[in-house]
């Protein structure tokens, strides 16, 4: 992506200007930048799950910026944001709330958890056991927590950020397979390159302090309400027949690759139309075309397939496998 446009003024008359609604989005990129070096991809992966209503597994080693990143997005956008730390112990009840015994009026009440929030971090969620990991499918599916037989809703935007360590799997609990595809996105934080990791160094040795982002300058550019414009916008966006069929052509090819036991489901290729017609959108057309197809196959995908042992050992990768399948099936013109 080009370097984002100058940031609009943002009023009443431009909040639902389509225009207006995508520059504010695209300045996401360069006012996250103030705090976070590089990770484009990992900002422009967050947006577009907003953009779906979905949520995202965000992979990479411990002090990648991987915090300070959904920190800087919600301060970007005025959400609100919680961090859970996932840890053995931790109970369902942690994360959605319970209720709670009042002594002055002799009755219970409910306390909500830190899952009532726009932007949810769940760091580390494979170190909890599988019932607590359970207890965020409710609110990723339908955005809602049900205690004591009664269901609260969640605010809107709701985005659950999850993040995993792949290097370090000693007394984790990998979650299924059913779980992983309830998220969109599954994207990589890579380690910075040697330009970008003096960048950070030379920040922090002039006083950046990670824990006040307003001391480094992030300010809001967009809102709730520009992302529901957004969303209406996106949900305009046209799709071909040919578009339809070529992402399910890339998803029935994965069920038939000889390097997976598991290829990927009708709801991957709704998934993967979904991130399509959102890049399509922030790239500024109303229609989609393959390489929006293409662009989004790899984070939307990646966690959808599972490989078989043998191809495992031969060192096949999830995204080796989705990318020669891209250049296999036929490109619609």
């Amino acid at each position: 992506m080009s370097a984002p446009p100058p940031v609009p003024a943002r009023t009443t008359e431009t909040v639902g200007n389509d225009d207006a609604v995508r520059a504010s989005l695209e300045a996401l990129r360069s006012e996250i930048a103030k705090a976070v070096v590089g990770q484009d991809p990992a900002v422009t992966g967050l947006v577009v799950a907003l953009l779906c209503r979905g949520h995202v597994l965000l992979e990479g080693v411990p002090g990648v910026a991987k915090t300070l990143l959904v920190r800087a997005l919600a301060a970007s956008l005025e959400l609100d944001t919680k961090r859970v730390q996932f840890t053995p112990d931790l109970m369902p009840s942690d994360v959605t709330g319970s209720l709670v015994y009042d002594a002055r009026t002799a009755e219970f009440s409910f306390q909500p958890g830190p899952v009532f929030t726009n932007l949810l971090l769940a760091d580390e969620i494979n170190r909890t056991p599988p019932k607590t990991q359970s207890s965020l499918l409710e609110a990723m599916e339908e955005r809602q927590v049900t205690v004591d037989g009664t269901p609260r809703l969640l605010p809107d935007p709701f985005l659950v950020a999850a993040t995993q360590n792949p290097v370090e799997y000693e007394g984790t609990y990998p979650l299924p397979e059913a779980q992983l595809d309830r998220f969109l996105l599954k994207l990589t934080v890579p380690l910075p390159s040697r330009d970008e990791e003096i960048n950070v160094l030379t920040r922090h040795a002039d006083g950046f302090n990670p824990r006040d982002l307003a001391s480094a300058g992030v300010r809001p550019v967009a809102g709730p309400a520009d992302l529901e414009s957004a969303r209406a916008a996106v949900a305009k966006t046209t799709v071909s027949p040919e578009i339809a069929g070529y992402v399910v052509d890339i998803c029935r090819a994965t069920r038939e690759s000889p390097s997976l036991s598991l290829g990927v489901s009708p709801r991957g290729a709704t998934a993967l139309l979904a991130t399509a017609r959102a890049w399509a959108w922030l790239t500024g057309r109303d229609y989609v075309i393959p390489d929006d197809v293409k662009a989004l196959a790899l984070p939307t995908l990646r966690h959808r397939i599972q490989l078989r042992p043998e191809a495992q050992m031969e060192g096949v990768t999830p995204d080796s496998v989705i990318t020669a399948v891209l250049a296999h099936v036929p490109v619609p013109r």
